[in-house]
């Protein structure tokens, strides 16, 4: 089995790698710490530059109904309840592919469904940790723990690492990478069952850059009742000079330890105290990213997915890069075959504007709207055209657009990233 890809993170970008391996006749496994695969997480957004990536990969858009819902709109509201910003998405907004908002657990589990159909139960080793790797003279050894502390060697052609922003794999490459950067923000996430407002399915961010709610709608309205699940989440700015002191990165939490921010934030149109009350569930988590680095690559070894470029989420797009991050690997491996020499095409293309769009994200992405309006204003308006121009707005969100990879004219005119019926040349042919 020393031709196969070993593929380290059973997460959206370890499984659209491997569905994307498979297609292209690239044998593989992929071996993933959590024991039981369950469908963990609230919501996300799926950008059409990702949705068009997963059609290629033969899911439908019945298939995404089951997970989420096609986004319609997407707009910032500023704290008196005034448009800042609108605009269509998806279709709607000329797009050949719609955008989607999924259940991330859902969408996962759609996923792994996808590889054990695919490529059978045995291609997804739960339980099982990449810690390491050793690059040999005819590719790589993973080094791989399991839960009752026994390790095993496994050789590969290649090594994949989508191990996300703790990976074990980066820290090898480069062991004196900075520590996990926080800016201060702190999210709460949650659902709650609610009416869907404005288009149906509208994404809207609320408030102002350091202190803002963002919702939208992650299923279909009920036929009956009418409801749907809304994803929302709340989020505020503090003082981050002492660093983060909770015991972990991720926890469940009561929606009465943060609701406080809140109080007040009532609109004809929206009770923020209201939804965050009746949640099904709240997480709390910091906004936290890695410093860019200079390579994904180490010879047989490449990073992908948070590996490479755990971002912050003001853009909506960490799980659609992790999509392209997949298919461009793909392509690279269709052109130059299963070889490092594929892995380092594939960090010439992304490596450098991906890191670029890091550090986009951290200055608030296309929230940055926010923040033009904060220091304008003081996050209140009474026509937004007095303080930011309609030009200036459109071009704010069209470079960022331009950026994440979706600008619309560029990416409907774009070839497919892996023609249909494409495979891998042997290392003979290569």
């Amino acid at each position: 089995m020393r031709d196969r890809v070993i593929i380290a993170g059973g997460g959206i970008g370890g499984l659209a790698t491997a569905l994307t391996l498979h297609q292209i006749g690239v044998p593989c496994v992929v071996f993933e710490a959590v024991r039981d695969m369950r469908p963990l997480g609230v919501g996300i957004n799926i950008q059409p530059n990702a949705v068009r990536e997963l059609y290629d990969l033969g899911f439908t858009q019945a298939d995404l109904d089951r997970v989420g819902v096609p986004a319609k709109e997407w707009a910032l509201v500023g704290l008196n309840g005034n448009d800042i910003y609108s605009e269509p998405r998806g279709l709607g907004a000329g797009y050949n592919w719609p955008q989607y908002a999924v259940h991330r657990g859902l969408f996962h589990m759609m996923l792994y469904d996808a590889v054990i159909a695919r490529l059978g139960r045995n291609a997804v080793k739960l339980g099982s940790r990449v810690n390491g790797y050793r690059k040999t003279a005819d590719g790589v050894t993973a080094l791989i723990e399991h839960p009752d502390g026994s390790t095993e060697d496994v050789q590969g052609a290649l090594l994949i690492a989508a191990d996300g922003i703790h990976s074990a794999i980066r820290a090898q490459m480069h062991p004196k990478q900075p520590p996990i950067h926080w800016g201060g923000a702190v999210m709460w996430r949650g659902t709650t069952k609610g009416k869907p407002i404005r288009s149906g399915a509208s994404f809207v961010g609320l408030g102002t850059h350091r202190h803002r709610v963002v919702f939208y709608p992650i299923s279909h309205p009920d036929p009956e009742t009418g409801l749907a699940t809304i994803n929302w989440i709340a989020e505020v700015t503090l003082d981050n000079s002492d660093g983060w002191k909770q015991a972990g990165w991720f926890r469940q939490v009561e929606t009465s330890d943060f609701a406080h921010h809140f109080d007040g934030w009532v609109w004809d149109w929206l009770d923020v105290p209201a939804m965050i009350a009746q949640a099904d569930c709240a997480f709390e988590n910091p906004m936290i990213d890695r410093d860019p680095v200079d390579t994904w690559q180490d010879g047989p070894v490449v990073l992908l997915g948070d590996a490479a470029h755990a971002m912050y989420p003001t853009g909506s797009n960490g799980a659609s890069q992790a999509i392209i991050d997949a298919r461009t690997l793909g392509a690279c491996l269709v052109a130059q075959g299963a070889t490092p020499e594929a892995l380092a095409s594939y960090d010439k293309m992304l490596c450098g504007p991906i890191s670029q769009l890091i550090l986009r994200n951290r200055g608030a992405g296309p929230f940055g709207l926010l923040n033009l309006v904060d220091e304008r204003c003081g996050g209140t308006f009474d026509n937004i055209d007095d303080v930011i121009p309609p030009k200036e707005r459109a071009e704010f969100m069209a470079g960022y657009k331009a950026a994440a990879g979706f600008a619309i004219e560029k990416l409907n005119a774009a070839p497919r990233t892996i023609a249909p019926g494409a495979q891998v040349r042997s290392r003979e042919e290569v």
